[in-house]
């Protein structure tokens, strides 16, 4: 898969995501600026999609919650595959909590790092990655775009460059960022991470 590139794209906002509060798998929708950076991407998806066509081809996996969902049909990525492996990490008894009502009870406590009660361990998020990136090397070559949310797509770029889903950590990502991971010289490589205007900074 030398020819390969992956296209990260985190949803757009909700009101949960602008409050900081930990959205695993509460379903929900995309806020009114969620909804316009959906539609920001899609004038910047549309050429790559043009050129993807020559290049290999072009597949698009989303998310199946609704905030994933929605950014990808805003954004014009359909038509699309739903992938259950790119859900966002089970936070359990921290759904809905911010990083400081946790740190409450658990000092210093990270997702990364740190058990979620009830919830998935790194172990399990790391699985899920391999299984969505293994789906994504049955491509001989093209782009591949997965559309998911912020923890996960952040361990699934560790797992990329063969790291521990801890190592996600040092990567933030914003809401409507979009990432480019791909090789050189045979290694696997992070060409662009959290871009959060693609307009400022085209896309390759």
């Amino acid at each position: 898969m030398s020819g390969q590139t992956l296209l990260l794209v985190r949803h757009g906002s909700t009101a949960w995501s602008r409050a900081g509060r930990h959205t695993g798998r509460t379903d929900v929708q995309l806020d009114s600026e969620g909804q316009l950076q959906a539609l920001a991407l899609a004038g910047v998806l549309a050429p790559l999609r043009a050129r993807a066509v020559d290049d290999g081809g072009w597949a698009v996996r989303v998310s199946p919650l609704v905030r994933a969902v929605r950014t990808a049909e805003l954004a014009g990525l359909a038509p699309f595959e739903l992938d259950a492996d790119l859900a966002e990490w089970d936070y359990g008894d921290y759904e809905g909590l911010t990083t400081a009502q946790i740190r409450e009870r658990v000092a210093g406590w990270s997702v990364f790092t740190d058990p979620c009660p009830g919830g998935e361990t790194a172990q399990q998020v790391a699985e899920r990655c391999d299984r969505a990136l293994a789906r994504v090397q049955e491509r001989a070559a093209g782009l591949s775009v997965l559309v998911a949310h912020g923890h996960l797509l952040r361990s699934l770029a560790a797992r990329w460059l063969g790291r521990p889903v801890s190592d996600g950590a040092v990567l933030p990502l914003g809401t409507a960022a979009t990432c480019v991971l791909g090789h050189e010289n045979g290694a696997r490589t992070l060409r662009r991470w959290n871009v959060a205007n693609p307009t400022e900074e085209p896309l390759p």
